[in-house]
């Protein structure tokens, strides 16, 4: 079992489906963590005292809105300042949008760049540092199936993604002698507020009830005809914060049922 008693670890993006599982998994292995993103406060309060609960250690919460570097800036102060500067950090904040290139909105095009792939180099930039100190680092950015394939509508994001893959392997090279390793994850579809709630975009680009939209469009792609688990994804992201994942660097990993095997 993995053991990360004594680390810190950032997440964005954890209010809420993989992020979340994903915070939960590494608390569960006794790492503090600071979540990040919005919602409810209630829910997000009760989230953050379940992570202590979980990991006997302190778990933090920031609102900072990725979008904007300089709140990128204050969340790794304040993460540094108040648990420590972070020995695993996992870009996963994201959002999407479904639209024809010739309707896309420019102010989409350009906040899903922004939050999907800009924030990834952001962070990064700020923790590599620190991480090169220690002599110790995890970088996990959740990636898709489309950093490696495309689909229509999703010009954004599928250029934004690929976008998360490249970076990844560029700064896995510059880190390789540091005890840093650097990873995508690319899961196929799994079922999070994001998935859900581009069904009524797809739905109206493509004309389809929401029926044919989840059976015909987003597990069409997928032989499993199943969506990828949160836990899953949880679960393969602790490996590789684990020692015995310390020559995995550089590697885009596919959680994706077998969509990208065809």
């Amino acid at each position: 079992m993995t053991d990360l008693s004594g680390k810190r670890a950032l997440v964005t993006g954890s209010t809420s489906g993989i992020g979340l599982a994903i915070a939960q998994a590494l608390a569960d292995a006794g790492a503090a963590v600071m979540i990040n993103g919005f919602g409810d406060a209630d829910e997000i309060e009760a989230h953050r005292a379940d992570l202590e609960q979980r990991s006997g250690a302190k778990a933090i919460y920031s609102d900072a809105n990725l979008m904007n570097p300089e709140a990128i800036d204050a969340m790794v102060a304040a993460c540094t300042s108040e648990i420590g500067s972070p020995h695993i950090l996992v870009n996963n904040a994201g959002m999407q949008h479904v639209s024809p290139i010739a309707e896309f909105p420019v102010d989409k095009w350009d906040a899903i760049m922004a939050l999907n792939l800009s924030a990834v180099f952001h962070t990064s930039r700020h923790v590599i540092p620190m991480m090169r100190q220690k002599g110790f680092g995890r970088i996990i950015n959740t990636a898709s199936a489309h950093s490696l394939v495309a689909s229509p509508n999703k010009s954004a994001y599928v250029a934004a993604k690929h976008g998360v893959a490249g970076f990844t392997k560029t700064i896995a090279l510059e880190t390789a002698e540091d005890g840093i390793t650097v990873n995508c994850i690319s899961p196929g579809y799994v079922w999070t507020p994001l998935v859900e709630q581009q069904i009524p975009d797809t739905m109206a680009a493509r004309g389809l009830t929401r029926e044919q939209v989840m059976n015909d469009v987003l597990l069409k792609a997928q032989p499993t005809k199943r969506f990828v688990t949160v836990e899953e994804v949880a679960s393969c992201a602790l490996y590789l914060c684990s020692d015995g994942a310390a020559s995995i660097t550089g590697a885009n990993i596919s959680m994706d049922g077998g969509w990208t095997a065809q």
